[in-house]
């Protein structure tokens, strides 16, 4: 078991960092929140309106998951925060007593509302329920997720997509997002129970970067979450926005990088010193039909499985690939130290395994228990993933375990994404010598 090397805490939190990569920026921590510990670097799936679509809090338990998100937006409409406040806020709501993290809401306001329109004051829009002009302050959006009690809350910021061309918008939300950050912090009712991040802004701009960096550091934050990614911007630019980021922030706080969760970008955010993620991607592609493997994602609508009666994944370790007989060994409800991996080959040598590929192409979208089995697999696959790439830290053999997954993920070298390739050689692991 890794030592603490370092260790900061604030009134909610508690950081300890217990390796590092020798190679790249990569490190393992171990984060103390209220609901529990979670081990760093993280995945962590998103549950929107207080559930993960098909999946009851004990199937998520099972997964391995100790931190999950909800979404302020969704659940200040529905419960709405007199509910949430008499029913002693989301852990209670919906059965989860590990722990949960809230993004402000803003997002969505911009993201799914075509009339909102920023100010100084909020973000103003029109109620998506009877069209009534509504304003979502730093103050309102603070209040709600302090009704809705998470462990890990954001600060309201001010989104920009960041191929925006407009460098004078760009600027105007980074440095309203530093202000917003000021409000929130003053509104914030319990800062002894819930941990308040801020989210650094300034689009794909290096130098606007850097400042926002600087002037949410000295705020001095428990954590700190990199936004206004996963926008439709290049990798290559999101990568040196990550590494332009991580090169400045505290090495004692979480960092956080809101918005991914494509198994690539997890392994090199990694390697640039990211800690935790956040995607709707794998449980969103799992109703679709798509199971995330370490040999890439399979499509199982795929007339080609039709009569494959393998596992979704061989040597995987969810309830839903994994021998019957082996659940009491490989369930991780009860301890997060987990196994990585079950059998090379995966079931047991009677061929007894819970669900085929076979069964899932027979019922993807006509059933919706394929949808519930795969949003399982994947999420526990990418769970699974970032614990493998935690041990391999801890053990200081990262670099060697990206070379070994790109090489399973994508086989021919051919294959790799040049912005990973690249990415990796500027913390100095040549993928293809």
């Amino acid at each position: 078991m890794a030592s603490t090397i370092a260790s900061q805490s604030s009134a909610a939190l508690t950081f300890d960092l217990i390796a590092r990569c020798s190679t790249t920026r990569a490190r393992a921590s171990n984060l103390t929140l209220p609901h529990g510990p979670v081990q760093l670097p993280i995945f962590m799936p998103v549950a929107t309106q207080a559930s993960l679509k098909g999946l009851t809090p004990e199937q998520l338990e099972e997964t391995g998951c100790r931190l999950c998100l909800n979404n302020t937006y969704h659940l200040g409409l529905k419960p709405g925060q007199d509910v949430l406040d008499a029913v002693g806020g989301a852990h209670k709501l919906q059965g989860w007593d590990h722990n949960i993290l809230t993004d402000s809401g803003g997002f969505q306001m911009v993201s799914l509302l075509k009339l909102a329109n920023i100010t100084e004051d909020g973000v103003r829009f029109l109620s998506p329920h009877d069209g009534s002009p509504m304003l979502l302050t730093p103050e309102h959006s603070i209040d709600l997720q302090n009704s809705i009690g998470s462990d890990i809350i954001m600060q309201l910021d001010d989104v920009l997509v960041t191929t925006s061309p407009d460098a004078a918008r760009m600027r105007e939300a980074m440095l309203r997002s530093v202000r917003w950050l000021d409000r929130c912090v003053a509104a914030h009712r319990n800062p002894t129970t819930q941990n308040l991040f801020c989210i650094i802004q300034g689009g794909l701009d290096d130098e606007m970067r850097r400042e926002c960096c600087a002037a949410m550091v000295q705020r001095d934050t428990p954590g700190i979450a990199i936004g206004g990614l996963s926008g439709g911007e290049a990798k290559s630019d999101f990568c040196r926005v990550v590494a332009t980021c991580t090169e400045m922030l505290p090495e004692l706080k979480p960092r956080y990088v809101m918005g991914i969760g494509y198994p690539e970008d997890l392994v090199v955010s990694v390697a640039l010193g990211a800690d935790m993620f956040d995607c709707v991607w794998p449980t969103r592609t799992a109703r679709f039909g798509n199971a995330i493997t370490r040999h890439g994602v399979l499509n199982l609508k795929n007339a080609v499985y039709a009569d494959d009666f393998g596992p979704i994944e061989d040597g995987c370790g969810c309830i839903c690939c994994r021998r019957p007989d082996s659940a009491s060994s490989t369930s991780p409800s009860q301890t997060q130290s987990i196994p990585t991996t079950t059998t090379a080959e995966g079931g047991d040598s009677s061929g007894a395994i819970n669900v085929t590929r076979a069964f899932v192409h027979h019922n993807t979208a006509k059933e919706t228990a394929a949808a519930h089995l795969l949003t399982i697999h994947n999420v526990w696959h990418q769970l699974n993933l970032m614990r493998e790439i935690r041990a391999a830290i801890i053990e200081d053999r990262y670099p060697a375990y990206l070379h070994q997954w790109f090489a399973d993920f994508y086989g021919d070298k051919s294959r790799y994404p040049d912005w990973a390739v690249n990415a990796l050689r500027g913390v100095d692991v040549d993928l293809i010598p």
